[in-house]
């Protein structure tokens, strides 16, 4: 993804030009509250992205600043998209037949397997891979809103944390210095994190087990499957995806990073993800989406959603790169809540490219890594990765698991709602114990 520097900028864009970004997060937070029928067809959000995002096109394009508006469409957005679609249609080809007991350890340890996976295939990889069957799993259970939570903290956000592959944040500091191999230093918060995180799952799990309808949940015992795994191809365009994301980069292919490459060029991971979509609907047979109630909504949504979210917080990233050197941040646990909230409510990748730029004014103490102090780099990983779990937007395999999870009959939390009985009182302690060990 591309950041908007400062430096390209022509004009200094003042705060009040973030304000259709701050009413389109009002929007995604009170529209179901005060309109539930209306905001929840995606004709309706297309609208808002519309309203919203047109006159801030038309700002941005009036004073010059087209070349940040294209950035954010055709370099942010576009590949952001495509990478999502071709995660949620080749994991959508596969099906896990069978019923397993829903009992705490069973949920318990399909949220470890995502938080181990989630590093190596990337968090929206690993989400939407177990989602379904996590959802068919507890297909009988009448608690397992919390289930679904906890699975966007674990999975689709603090699970990708030991490696540039894990979340984009982590590829674009990557990008800008850090070895491959720098991440792992980053296993202690990890586990902590993910221990923590799995500790109090199971606790609150087996509570809400034991307020389960138990002749309904005997019933379904009773009719237990073995497990079986039908569209196994889709394992093979899988790691085609992860390969692609991972080596078909301008660090790897210099070239696509040429100011004349030709567009194939530039887009060559884009066009063979297509690729990969492709050939997963045509490989996978009908049945098998069929079984796993496959349906274009949740993406459809997303896509619209963040068409609005990227283009309305043009300006509000310009804003903060062109005023981030006044902040005065100098000490790490800053970098960590700064770079953290801002991870909350913006997309937590040119967040942490924003606070490494901030980074490279400081003077350097102790170890230099991507040009930054190490411990400030810890930071800026750490806030960007974790707190991208605190809000529905933070992190894109957020809103795309919420969406499916509401597919499948399970209601989620508002936007609020999520913040006041999950994140501020799970997960802000956790990385508050985190910052207080570690920096």
């Amino acid at each position: 993804m591309l950041l908007l520097s400062a430096t390209e900028a022509v004009m200094q864009v003042p705060f009040w030009a973030s304000i259709p970004f701050i009413i389109m997060l009002l929007m995604i937070a009170i529209g179901p509250l005060v309109a539930e029928e209306w905001w929840e067809h995606n004709r309706s959000k297309l609208l808002v992205s519309c309203v919203l995002g047109i006159p801030t096109a038309f700002y941005l394009i009036k004073n010059g600043l087209v070349h940040q508006l294209e950035h954010q469409i055709f370099g942010d957005y576009i590949p952001f998209i495509v990478l999502l679609t071709a995660l949620f249609v080749i994991t959508g080809g596969i099906h896990l037949d069978g019923d397993i007991k829903a009992k705490p350890i069973i949920n318990t340890l399909f949220i470890a397997l995502g938080w181990i996976l989630a590093s190596f295939m990337g968090t929206t990889g690993a989400a939407m891979l177990l989602i379904r069957p996590l959802i068919d799993t507890n297909s009988q259970r009448k608690y397992k809103v919390h289930t679904i939570l906890f699975f966007i903290a674990a999975v689709a956000n603090c699970g990708g944390l030991l490696t540039p592959l894990g979340d984009p944040p982590l590829l674009l500091l990557y990008l800008r210095g850090a070895s491959f191999t720098w991440f792992f230093n980053l296993l202690p918060m990890w586990a902590l994190t993910g221990v923590l995180l799995l500790i109090i799952y199971f606790i609150w799990d087996s509570y809400m087990y034991k307020k389960e309808d138990w002749v309904n949940l005997s019933a379904y015992s009773r009719e237990q499957r073995p497990i079986q795994i039908t569209g196994k191809i889709n394992f093979l365009f899988l790691i085609g995806v992860v390969l692609s994301v991972a080596f078909i980069n301008a660090d790897t292919l210099p070239a696509m990073g040429d100011a004349h490459a030709p567009w194939w060029l530039v887009y060559l991971r884009e066009i063979v993800l297509i690729s990969m979509i492709v050939l997963s609907l045509l490989e996978t047979k009908k049945e098998v989406r069929e079984a796993n109630k496959y349906s274009w909504r949740p993406i459809i949504e997303v896509a619209v959603v963040f068409l609005g979210i990227f283009v309305t917080m043009t300006p509000t990233i310009m804003y903060l790169n062109q005023n981030a050197a006044s902040l005065g941040l100098t000490q790490p646990w800053q970098f960590y809540y700064f770079a953290g909230g801002l991870s909350s409510f913006l997309d937590n990748a040119p967040t942490a490219v924003a606070f490494h730029s901030v980074a490279t004014a400081l003077p350097i103490e102790g170890t230099a890594v991507a040009g930054i102090s190490e411990i400030l780099l810890k930071a800026i990983a750490l806030g960007s990765v974790f707190f991208g779990a605190m809000t529905y937007i933070g992190n894109g395999p957020n809103f795309m698991v919420k969406a499916i999870a509401e597919e499948n009959g399970i209601k989620m939390p508002s936007f609020f709602g999520y913040m006041i009985k999950f994140s501020l009182i799970v997960l802000l302690p956790i990385y508050i114990i985190v910052q207080i060990i570690f920096l």
